[in-house]
């Protein structure tokens, strides 16, 4: 009797092994382990960067710099920051004179599962002027990802972001638009955190409106169009003593104040962060930790 009534003790004690185990690998899987699934073919070829290198450096010797404000023939840069809601905002006016100088990256320009590196040093390898946060794709399995005309992820169900050839803005729902359509189309960008902020220039979020179980007020990253080849990027600050932070509704007010058609909310939290001219220009923190978060992928603006 003693024998038969230990086999089944047994048994349950290599299961709860078993599961411990495999909840273990998910999690290391999810957040932890690296997973490479595609370069990034725009970014990789030496020649391509070889030029990019000598265009950024004839445009930055006749671009006209300043702490806040950046100047040559393709591209114009002014940042302004500003006191609101009990909250420090980096408001970035961005004109351009192609869609080709609105740019994306992916951490060792990879694409994949927890490839991540931090804004700065993804922009700084691109020589970029002017860089945000993107929408940290890889911390998710779904949600379309496009990136300088290239696909990567075509499941999703959410709100996406489109950036067509001729620069504009546009929402669309993963649900009822599939990624062959945009690509077909020649899409040049599209990202998937959400949501949509403004859309035709109506506010398209209220105040109970919030991402997953995130706090009302949060440090933000946010895009937006104004007219065509002309952008505004706001990052806030968050989740400090100084700085509280901005609801959904507050940044989406911010936007059409300026006369944006289109606006849509990026990653945010401790990913927020705006770089320009080499320097980090916003307060990175996720509340416990101060400085910049990695993330796998910047929206930038540069050769």
């Amino acid at each position: 009797m003693k024998n038969f009534l230990a086999k089944p003790y047994r048994w349950a004690g290599v299961f709860s092994i078993l599961l411990a185990a495999a909840v273990t690998f998910t999690m290391m899987d999810t957040f932890v382990l690296e997973k490479s699934m595609a370069k990034d073919s725009t970014s990789s070829s030496p020649a391509i960067q070889t030029t990019t290198q000598v265009k950024q450096s004839v445009a930055k010797s006749d671009a006209a710099i300043t702490d806040n404000s950046y100047q040559d023939e393709n591209i114009k840069i002014t940042i302004e920051t500003v006191r609101k809601y009990d909250t420090t905002m980096y408001v970035a006016d961005i004109q351009v004179s192609d869609v080709s100088y609105l740019k994306t990256a992916l951490a060792d320009n990879t694409y994949g599962r927890n490839i991540k590196a931090e804004t700065s040093t993804m922009a700084e390898e691109k020589n970029a002027i002017f860089a945000i946060n993107g929408d940290y794709y890889g911390f998710r399995d779904t949600g379309y990802v496009l990136r300088n005309g290239k696909a990567y992820r075509s499941t999703g169900k959410g709100e996406a972001l489109v950036i067509d050839k001729e620069g504009n803005l546009s929402m669309v729902s993963e649900s009822d638009v599939s990624m062959q359509s945009l690509s077909a189309k020649g899409a040049w960008q599209v990202l998937s955190f959400g949501p949509g902020l403004v859309e035709n220039g109506k506010i398209t979020v209220d105040s109970t409106s919030e991402v997953g179980q995130s706090k009302n007020s949060n440090p933000r990253t946010a895009i937006a169009q104004v007219s065509k080849l002309h952008y505004i990027v706001i990052v806030s600050d968050g989740r400090t003593n100084e700085s509280a932070g901005l609801s959904l509704l507050q940044l989406a007010e911010e936007f059409k104040e300026r006369g944006c058609t289109t606006a849509y909310n990026l990653d945010g939290g401790g990913s927020s962060t705006m770089y320009f001219n080499g320097k980090i220009i916003n307060n990175p923190t996720d509340g416990r930790k101060n400085g910049e978060r990695q993330v796998s992928d910047i929206v930038y603006f540069g050769y």
